[in-house]
């Protein structure tokens, strides 16, 4: 049997590839929530050989991770890493995929000033180039618009009570994740960090907005909070969003709501329902970041009533509706378009870029 090491329990990662994880997707086993701790705690600490870190990341990918075991890695992550800043307001976390879009738009930080316009705050969180895509992501828009970005968590606290829209950098709130980089990008593949970064939650929000490929991920991910010591959400609302980011494609977008009460719904959305004709290829851009801001900028200043700025309005109502501030989709659409309106969501553009 394997003698345990000094600062951890008597499982290092080459002896869970051995007895649990690493003998295939149909033959392998789970890990138990403990093993899976200790699994996280060695992997933030660089404590594994970098050849034994590759093979366990990629045998969890075949076996794929249970909610317990997606669990346990988000609890150490936030016990060991994470930095929780909470503003005063109560936002709507955002946590979309941090290795980005390469092909159409990122509406988000369109959609997040449009809501916190209509009163309801939004957060947003990434990094820079996350392996393995390393495109553009929430930080890039936000680069492009000239509004700060590389922020401690306490002043993306104090931008979110002062906007309505705040930004988390990832290695200043997430460091010890942020160091994995060089090995993550040696992977060639995504791993479960990928994951779980993205429920890192730095603001302490009490609802979470995601996006799935595939409706047992929203699944998955629901069952990873309600399994979380850490996790005390109210919400969770998740859709399938384009490129798996938290903006809504066109045509039939399904979604899955999840409250506190255990209540776990899925449905679908329709965007001609809503008087919007307009396919995904309508949202691809030429330069993501770039091409994201200056659209950001014509909706939310008012200059655009095409098919962006439905777009924008229908993923800033989604975000509205998340936040409770709407009793639907419809209610929160009408919210989003008066805020273009009247010049509040160019008030609170105007206000990040100022911060």
């Amino acid at each position: 049997m394997a003698q345990a090491t000094q600062d951890y329990g008597d499982w290092p990662l080459k002896r869970l590839m051995t007895e649990v994880v690493g003998s295939g997707h149909k033959s392998a086993d789970d890990m138990d929530r403990d093993q899976a701790r200790e699994a996280m705690q060695r992997i933030l600490d660089g404590e594994p050989d970098h050849t034994s870190l590759g093979a366990f990341w990629l045998a969890n990918r075949w076996k794929r991770n249970t909610p317990e075991e997606l669990a346990a890695f988000v609890d150490v992550m936030r016990e060991e890493s994470v930095e929780t800043a909470a503003p005063e307001a109560d936002p709507v976390d955002c946590g979309a995929n941090y290795d980005g879009k390469g092909r159409s738009a990122i509406l988000g930080v369109a959609a997040g000033v449009v809501a916190a316009g209509a009163g309801t705050p939004v957060v947003a969180h990434s990094g820079d180039r996350i392996p393995t895509q390393k495109q553009d992501a929430y930080k890039h828009v936000l680069d492009e618009l000239g509004v700060a970005t590389e922020l401690t968590p306490r002043d993306s606290a104090e931008m979110v009570d002062e906007t309505g829209f705040g930004f988390y950098y990832q290695p200043a709130f997430n460091p010890a994740v942020a160091d994995l980089f060089d090995r993550r990008d040696q992977m060639g593949v995504r791993t479960f960090v990928n994951t779980v970064e993205t429920l890192a939650n730095p603001a302490g929000a009490s609802v979470h907005l995601g996006s799935f490929y595939h409706l047992a991920f929203a699944k998955k991910v629901v069952e990873t909070f309600e399994a979380s010591e850490f996790h005390d959400l109210d919400r969770v609302i998740m859709f399938q969003g384009m490129e798996g980011y938290d903006d809504i494609r066109p045509g039939y977008t399904k979604v899955a709501d999840w409250s506190a009460d255990g209540t776990f719904e899925d449905y679908e959305i329709e965007t001609a329902a809503y008087g919007m004709d307009f396919e995904e290829a309508d949202l691809h851009v030429d330069s993501v970041a770039a091409d994201s801001a200056r659209l950001t900028r014509e909706v939310v200043g008012g200059d655009r009533t095409d098919h962006w700025h439905d777009a924008v309005a229908l993923n800033a109502a989604f975000r509205i509706y998340a936040g409770g501030d709407a009793d639907s989709l419809k209610t929160g659409l009408d919210a989003a378009r008066a805020a273009i309106d009247d010049g509040s969501a160019a008030a609170v553009l105007d206000d990040l870029r100022a911060f």
